[in-house]
């Protein structure tokens, strides 16, 4: 007897492995809120502080981890709104990143209806944490951001 396969094996990521499509480290430059970004890293390290010299040295950085570590020595000036829009700025990121690189969104469009799951050990808010109980926020970012593309390339009613 022959049994349909469904592939209900999650598709894992890592946000932070720069050779990794999917990943918010990997170089896919995109223009979004009058600047250019080298990364979606850099974009949401950026973000996190106002205009000025402080968001332009993030941009700048030649490696997103240098990006990410000029945020955290200012946390001090992080945006007083940034836990409301963190979210928003990732997603905003990520879809900008795959509507400007077809490679980036054909990696996305290719997990077909998986779930992603960033695997981190560590970060319960974006990973799924050392036990599976995190909250895998990038994860279900990345498949909100997909959804979008497949609307968008078939419309509303299609799978």
């Amino acid at each position: 007897m022959f049994f349909s396969k469904s592939d209900s094996t999650p598709h894992y990521v890592s946000r932070t492995d720069p050779l990794d499509l999917l990943s918010s480290y990997s170089r896919h430059e995109f223009e979004l809120d009058g600047d250019s970004w080298p990364s979606v890293e850099h974009y949401y390290q950026g973000m996190k502080f106002k205009p000025g010299e402080l968001r332009n040295a993030i941009r700048d950085a030649d490696h997103p981890a240098k990006a990410q570590k000029l945020a955290a020595n200012n946390k001090k000036q992080i945006r007083n709104d940034w836990e409301q829009v963190k979210e928003t700025i990732m997603t905003r990121g990520i879809y900008i990143k795959c509507r400007s690189h077809a490679d980036a969104a054909n990696a996305l469009l290719a997990t077909k209806d998986r779930k992603i799951v960033e695997n981190s050990q560590f970060d319960y808010f974006w990973g799924c944490g050392r036990d599976g109980r995190g909250h895998n926020t990038f994860g279900r970012i990345l498949m909100a951001v997909r959804n979008r593309l497949m609307e968008e390339m078939f419309g509303a009613d299609q799978p």
